[in-house]
């Protein structure tokens, strides 16, 4: 099954942004960042969703928090990591009541930096130090999965980019980059993966690793993937194109059983694009 990322809309309002995509035909909708907080956004998207007959996934930083912030639950500052919390309790709670079952969230950062900073290089800060960092994210997990025993959570691998790579160079801020990453965490708690290959292409570079080979590795462990194009120097959300050498890769795998998020910010052009090319093979 294919969703489209709320995201995928400039609206700045969730529910115009669902209306924009459902008009273009998308039926399956996961709801994301990029839209700002206002009274009413529930029962917008609960009208929006029987108007439309519409599948809705919660992913990340949804719903929007009226004061915004970057979303750590590896944060060792108490009350960075309180707010996290709540944030994801909030999110898992809007993931029941528009009858889903599944819930994806970043890994966490080693370091906090403001909210200006989200999508862009991060300022310079001393990092937590790791083992405490990587225990208060386990146990922030823990806490959510007691409380949501119904619903399945999944740990997106982040990207490090090269102009954070300038900033930081091996003394990396950011959790889950790679399949080394992964097998490391599986061994601390038992997670579902959901794998973003637009950030795995611009990881793998930074970190001097063969993309094809961590895709390799890591596309079994998951079921539900993020599709996007980059240059793989930045996560820029661009569209499949026929030019692409990662359609070919995507076309070669099983996809049954597997859930497909497209997060292409290019205009309703690109993504329409590359929903019909994914469409194709799957």
């Amino acid at each position: 099954m294919i969703y489209i990322s709320s995201a995928c809309s400039k609206q700045q309002r969730i529910g115009r942004a669902i209306e924009e995509l459902a008009d273009q035909g998308f039926k399956n909708i996961e709801l994301s960042g990029g839209t700002g907080y206002y009274a009413g956004y529930k029962s917008d998207i609960l009208q929006l969703k029987i108007k439309y007959g519409l599948n809705f996934l919660i992913h990340n930083y949804f719903p929007p928090p009226q004061s915004p912030f970057i979303l750590n639950l590896a944060s060792l500052d108490t009350a960075m990591y309180t707010k996290t919390l709540n944030q994801l309790r909030k999110a898992l709670e809007l993931t029941r009541l528009f009858g889903s079952n599944k819930f994806g969230f970043h890994a966490g950062f080693f370091v906090d930096r403001p909210v200006s900073e989200i999508g862009k290089q991060f300022g310079k800060s001393l990092l937590y130090e790791k083992k405490e960092a990587l225990k208060r994210f386990i146990d922030g997990f823990f806490i959510l999965r007691n409380e949501f025993r119904d619903i399945e959570l999944y740990i997106e691998n982040n990207c490090y980019s090269k102009s954070n790579s300038l900033v930081y160079g091996s003394q990396i801020p950011f959790m889950l980059l790679c399949y080394d990453d992964y097998l490391t965490l599986t061994n601390e708690i038992d997670f579902k993966l959901l794998l973003d290959i637009g950030h795995l292409m611009v990881s793998a570079n930074t970190c001097c690793l063969d993309f094809k080979q961590e895709f390799e590795n890591m596309f079994d462990h998951s079921d539900y993937i993020h599709i996007s194009c980059n240059d793989t120097l930045h996560d820029q959300n661009l569209g499949l194109t026929g030019k692409d050498e990662l359609i070919g890769m995507l076309a070669r795998r099983d996809w049954a059983d597997k859930i497909i998020t497209l997060e292409i910010y290019e205009g309703m052009e690109a993504l329409t694009a590359t929903h019909s090319i994914i469409s194709s093979f799957i």
